[in-house]
């Protein structure tokens, strides 16, 4: 047993530190071993972790368990982008979100993370034609997540959704790499039009709790929207916008305010 950790220490340094942290978890509270063995601890790599998490969290009367776990692990065995993207949102989670202190958090108890890896899923189906089985998922997410972003959506990898409550992103939305957005974010459109329609979040952009962005319009990288705004027009980069209708309030305050994480107004302090 010490020299397969050690192999997996050496070939997947991030799943042996979950299953680390799993034991660790079992060992303070032995009431929730069953939870994390099935979650975590009888799983031999992330992927089948992670397939396990969706399915448990999806499955239905209307499709059982074993037929979204085998869904899940098929587009993870077609496309492996979507366990590396997995992985980069779960260290996003870890490095900007105080209330996460271990990587076992996010895989077992974040609505945010479990959502976005599902929708993933949808995407891949999405993309390969399979439009019945991708708004199946999404339907399932926003069922149990509260969590509603149509699989046509293009979202990067190293995404933070914290509290994820009441989010919506629509078909034509783009999301880049490293972006950071709060509860209740709409990334939505502006009337009935069938083309492209919804915002584009280009990368490094913080979206504070409760904006809406709506249209077909640009927000540049590394910009920041403050909380409650409604963007309507399209964002600089590197710039802060708030208010009804959102306007320019200033520089962003920093080089990376999705990673900083830092939503107020005013001159930057370290």
């Amino acid at each position: 047993m010490a020299e397969l950790r050690r192999k997996i220490a050496t070939v997947d340094p991030v799943w042996d530190r979950i299953q680390r942290e799993a034991e660790q978890a079992v060992q303070d509270e032995p009431l929730i071993g069953g939870f994390v063995h099935a979650c975590i601890l009888h799983h031999k790599s992330i992927e089948k972790a992670l397939s396990y998490r969706i399915a448990a969290k999806l499955a239905s009367n209307e499709m059982s368990m074993v037929v979204v776990r085998e869904m899940v692990e098929e587009a993870y065995a077609d496309n492996p982008s979507l366990v590396e993207a997995a992985r980069a949102d779960l260290v996003a989670i870890y490095e900007r979100d105080p209330a996460c202190h271990r990587f076992l958090q996010p895989i077992l108890y974040f609505k945010g993370y479990q959502a976005v890896q599902a929708y993933r899923v949808a995407h891949h189906l999405w993309v390969h034609g399979r439009q019945d089985l991708a708004y199946f998922v999404q339907m399932r997410v926003s069922e149990i997540f509260g969590v509603d972003i149509h699989p046509g959506a293009v979202i990067g990898k190293g995404i933070m959704i914290d509290h994820a409550h009441s989010i919506v992103i629509g078909e034509t939305a783009v999301v880049g790499d490293n972006v950071s957005m709060l509860h209740s974010v709409t990334l939505g459109g502006t009337g009935k039009e069938e083309e492209d329609r919804h915002p584009k979040i280009e990368d490094g952009v913080l979206i504070g709790a409760g904006a809406k962005v709506l249209g077909n319009i640009r927000v540049g990288h590394c910009s920041r929207i403050a909380a409650g705004s409604v963007v309507l027009e399209e964002v600089p980069p590197c710039k802060t916008v708030a208010g009804i209708p959102a306007r320019i309030v200033g520089e962003a305050g920093c080089e990376q305010p999705a990673i900083s994480m830092n939503h107020m107004l005013g001159p930057w302090k370290e």
